[in-house]
């Protein structure tokens, strides 16, 4: 049985440092960052021969993507651990309520006894969630959940069947959680480490959180993320021999703010670390870093830096496995989307017209991110395109549906039909124009541009540029992080339209970048918009 998805292949040759690590000139290929696209808060564990990682949801739904790998290199995503966490106004858009930067964060995965667990929290919710189920690929999920929300916790299923569960930010808690996954047990809350951040200083903007446990050779190690003032995310680790400490605490890794996540092993007894960084306005995008072992401590990079190359096989396009094309011939979108917020399931339909995926209304709205028809995934680096077939022969007056980038920092393309007459806009929220670059004003849309439109197919398309212009270990944004947005009558002939979007990464959102397609009325509900295809290039 594999215990908390590490099996000790040649464990005792590993902790003498002894575990055969190639050197960065013996690399066949995968460079890093491993997926230049938004999977945060990752948690990982293997298999047998496989690989399944974990990410933070947000306000998508379905939530908690399970991805799995062959390689530690190439990622596909497999499902998700559930469709929707509430129905409250906030997760339904409703009352003039989201929510956008909250919802689902950090999971944990482990396998235990045949089966799978994943459990996260909601802060709109205010509760705790495990998800099992012996099939993780195909199986169904069995639901558990229990007040309060426990913020980014880490499990731990000892051999004796008691489980615990291990979280906070500086000042680190365990408690026991029940055996039937209903609560916590009472009176079993105990302070296991009192300053979690402390082997990384005393002056620290983010104590330590992000807790990841790992039992390794009858050894418990405790990974934390902290930021020293001034410095960048430092990945602090501690160990013990028993789960109850004393612990021991050290800085393990300190570069380009590549940080929080935790220890894999290989089938051929190599170790890694899978961790994340901050990268503008594409997201916080995972990276794979080699682990050797000193003294019974984990030394992660090469000369303690994030490589550019690995000792893995060679990463292959994000396309299909991460993002993909929809012609929208199924009878559901394909497993890369997510809905923005709660799905209103009739107000969508793939059988209304074949080959089509068809949104409709049921009330007016004035803001596009209160729209209920928004249908998103991922973009990528280091340079992406998306675009889109609309037929927009059945919109009412007022009604505006097209191909947007959603953020805290938002821009669109667009169909507006305005009292009969139709045309093509570009929208976005900076409202001061480019030279506002921060912070876009809430709740404000600005028409940059507009153009009649005559036509009743129409195409669009956004460009985005992440492409990698400053200094990794500054603090902010890393990427050129620009839109340019385009409109089309034939799919061929494409014509730009508005300004350049210059894309932020900001806290109101919490998530990279994403394409989403998009249906609201301002006037009167109950007109339809048919999306023939969405494709998606590097």
């Amino acid at each position: 049985m594999k215990h908390l998805s590490i099996t000790l292949l040649a464990a005792a040759a590993m902790m003498c440092g002894c575990n055969g690590q190639k050197s960065a000139s013996t690399e066949t290929g995968c460079t890093n960052p491993v997926i230049w696209a938004d999977v945060p808060d990752m948690s990982m564990m293997r298999v047998g021969d496989t690989y399944y990682m974990s990410s933070t949801t947000m306000h998508m739904n379905p939530g908690v993507p399970i991805m799995k790998s062959k390689d530690l290199s190439n990622w596909e995503i497999a499902g998700y651990a559930y469709e929707t966490l509430g129905d409250q106004d906030e997760t339904m858009l409703l009352n003039g309520k989201n929510t956008y930067g909250k919802g689902s964060w950090a999971s944990c995965i482990r396998y235990v006894g045949g089966k799978f667990f994943v459990s996260t929290f909601d802060q709109v919710t205010g509760k705790t969630y495990f998800f099992t189920t012996d099939n993780i690929e195909n199986g169904n999920w069995e639901r558990h959940e229990f007040r309060p929300s426990h913020h980014d916790h880490t499990v731990v299923f000892e051999e004796d069947g008691h489980i615990y569960m291990i979280n906070g930010g500086g000042k680190l808690i365990i408690r026991e959680v029940e055996p039937d996954l209903s609560g916590i047990k009472p009176d079993s809350e105990k302070v296991l480490i009192e300053n979690a951040g402390l082997p990384a200083g005393e002056n620290l903007m983010l104590g330590a959180e992000g807790s990841q446990m790992f039992k390794i050779n009858g050894k418990y190690y405790l990974f934390n993320i902290c930021w020293p003032r001034g410095g960048v995310r430092t990945v602090v680790c501690h160990r013990a021999d028993n789960l109850f400490g004393p612990y021991e605490g050290r800085v393990v890794f300190q570069d380009k703010g590549v940080a929080q996540g935790g220890l894999i092993d290989t089938p051929d007894g190599r170790w890694f670390a899978y961790l994340f960084g901050d990268r503008g306005a594409v997201g916080r995008i995972p990276y794979i870093v080699p682990v050797v072992w000193e003294d019974g401590w984990p030394v992660l990079g090469v000369d303690g830096k994030v490589p550019e190359t690995l000792d893995l096989p060679k990463n292959k396009s994000l396309i299909p496995g991460i993002v993909d094309s929809d012609e929208f011939d199924g009878d559901k979108p394909k497993i890369v989307w997510q809905w923005n917020h709660n799905p209103v399931n009739s107000l969508w339909s793939m059988t209304e017209r074949k080959g089509f995926i068809r949104f409709r209304t049921d009330r007016t709205d004035t803001l596009f991110t209160q729209s209920r028809n928004m249908l998103s995934q991922r973009t990528f680096g280091p340079r992406c395109s998306g675009s889109a077939c609309l037929d927009a022969s059945n919109l009412n007056d007022g009604d505006i549906a097209g191909l947007a980038l959603l953020a805290g920092r938002f821009g669109f393309v667009a169909v507006k039909n305005d009292g009969g007459q139709k045309s093509i806009v570009m929208v976005d929220n900076m409202t001061e124009g480019p030279s506002n670059t921060w912070p876009p004003k809430r709740g404000v849309q600005h028409e940059v541009a507009s153009v009649p439109c005559d036509a009743t197919t129409v195409y669009f398309k956004a460009d985005c540029d992440f492409e990698r212009i400053a200094d990794e270990s500054a603090i902010g944004s890393h990427g050129k992080d620009e839109a340019l947005f385009y409109y089309s009558f034939d799919g061929t002939d494409w014509k730009p339209i508005g300004e350049t979007l210059k894309m932020t990464y900001s806290l109101d959102h919490f998530m990279g970048q994403r394409y989403a397609l998009f249906f609201y009325s301002t006037k009167q509900p109950g007109g339809t918009a048919d999306f023939d295809w969405f494709r998606i290039s590097e």
